[in-house]
């Protein structure tokens, strides 16, 4: 831009001043384009809002329609101190007694008092099978498929060592050593608790050549105290079962037990639908709802009184949006003995939120099936398919790409996008101007200097010529 360092020395003007004046002037259009894209930028916000609130009624409604919300069970025990339960979704409502006879155990060894303590046990070859034992008559049966695990145990060798080596060789016992007042003991453990995962701990060979003494490494065998492996045994409606654990699937299908502590009397087990889920879900679909409502009443009201009005106030989309939601919440469904959530208690109110009649939907819930039908049965119909249903594809298809709100924003992106482009055509209009105003009052300067210059000359050759003349 061309300027002068004093514009109106020669003019006496303050050509500043007026250049500013003339470029405001120019701008002027700026602040109602600033204000309109102000506008717009919270138009875009507002409608991100709405988009996030949309998605949420989807996900709300999705859970509606989703059988799993209908199956969910609830497994009660009137005495958890004895036996627990769970049960998947959709197993049949029953009920049984359990009465618990004895918990499971795992085999467990106690070796013969060992001294001197921390002395070495002597060399030879331990071997570990894992099986079943059979206690009247006393027999061992080793596992199908699962053969013995050996341990080298030195001349050097503890019974402290010994134990080591076998928690380290994964025969499927866990050892360890006890100190009492007749000195050591090893004790061994099976890490599983059944009858079929008891173990046989033998000595296949001791340095003092005899096995089956109490010297040397036989003495771990020798005088060992043993209690044997058991299931778990409970009476489920008076017939005996059995279990490897404490735990016991499908004996009731769908049902999972663990029993706790043996019991002297039943225990009684119940499985009923879980209306808790589904009013849960019904809830957070009103309160999804009633968000969308709220937020699009706010935006889009016009207050009498003080003479303003919402954001979206006379937006037809944002309008149009609104009657949707509402003609969407106010089809009937068919299939169903409830055709509207009115009849399970949920109702529209004034302003368009809807409440809850929580003493009438749990009424209705006792007719499970009928209130599943009302969200989610598929007629292939939009107008009467299932409430939550008509919500998850009406929901779909605002979000899908293409749809409502990525078109609404590519829309008022474009017009942001406008307005830049016009702010942008101002100023450089005012920075024309400028230039050209400046350019003309430096040329105006330079001609008024020029004619100053050119009347002092005259006024100076008048004054010479007066007194040449006197």
């Amino acid at each position: 831009m061309a300027t002068i360092s004093s514009p109106g020395i020669g003019t006496q003007l303050d050509v500043k001043s007026i250049v500013t004046s003339l470029v405001d002037l120019e701008k002027r259009p700026l602040d109602a384009l600033k204000l309109q894209a102000a506008t717009v930028q919270t138009k875009i916000s507002a409608f991100g809002q709405i988009k996030s609130q949309v998605s949420a009624l989807s996900d709300a409604a999705s859970t509606l329609s989703s059988l799993t919300t209908y199956n969910s069970v609830n497994a009660t025990s009137s005495n958890t101190s004895v036996v627990t339960a769970t049960a998947i979704g959709g197993t049949a409502a029953n009920n049984f007694s359990i009465k618990v006879d004895s918990l499971a155990k795992a085999q467990s060894t106690a070796s013969g008092s060992l001294l001197p303590v921390g002395g070495a046990l002597g060399a030879g070859t331990l071997r570990l099978q894992l099986g079943k034992w059979t206690v009247v008559p006393l027999s061992f049966l080793p596992q199908v498929g699962v053969g013995p695990v050996d341990i080298v145990v030195s001349a050097t060798d503890t019974v402290t060592d010994v134990a080591s080596k076998i928690n380290g060789a994964n025969a499927g016992v866990s050892a360890t050593v006890l100190n009492d007042a007749s000195g050591q003991r090893l004790l061994l453990r099976s890490k599983t608790t059944g009858e079929s995962f008891g173990y046989e701990m033998s000595v296949v060979s001791d340095a003092d050549g005899n096995a089956a003494d109490a010297a040397g490494l036989s003495r771990l065998v020798v005088g060992a105290t043993t209690q044997y492996a058991a299931d778990a045994k409970i009476q489920v409606n008076d017939v005996p079962v059995s279990s490897s654990t404490n735990t016991f699937t499908d004996v009731v299908s769908g049902v999972t037990l663990t029993a706790v502590a043996p019991s002297t009397t039943a225990v009684d087990v119940s499985v009923a639908p879980n209306k808790t889920v589904v009013t849960e879900a019904i809830n957070k679909f009103v309160s999804a709802f009633n968000a969308i409502n709220q937020t699009l009443n706010e935006l889009t009201k016009y207050d009498a009184g003080t003479k303003t009005a919402g954001l979206l106030q006379g937006d037809s989309t944002a309008i149009g949006l609104q009657s949707a939601l509402r003609g969407v919440l106010q089809s009937t469904t068919a299939g169903s003995a409830y055709k509207r959530l009115a009849d399970i208690g949920v109702t529209q109110q004034l302003g368009g939120d809807l409440a809850v009649d929580s003493t009438k939907l749990s009424a209705a819930l006792a007719n499970g099936d009928e209130v599943k039908n009302l969200f989610r049965i598929d007629n292939s119909n939009t107008l009467t398919n299932g409430v939550a249903l008509k919500f998850k594809k009406f929901s779909a298809g605002l979000l899908e790409a293409g749809g409502f709100f990525s078109t609404k924003d590519a829309s008022l992106k474009r017009s942001l996008e406008l307005n830049t482009e016009e702010q942008a055509r101002v100023n450089a209009k005012a920075t024309r101007v400028e230039t050209n105003l400046y350019r003309r009052y430096n040329a105006l300067d330079v001609q008024l200097n020029s004619l100053s210059s050119l009347n002092a000359y005259v006024t100076q050759q008048i004054t010479l010529w007066n007194k040449s003349s006197g």
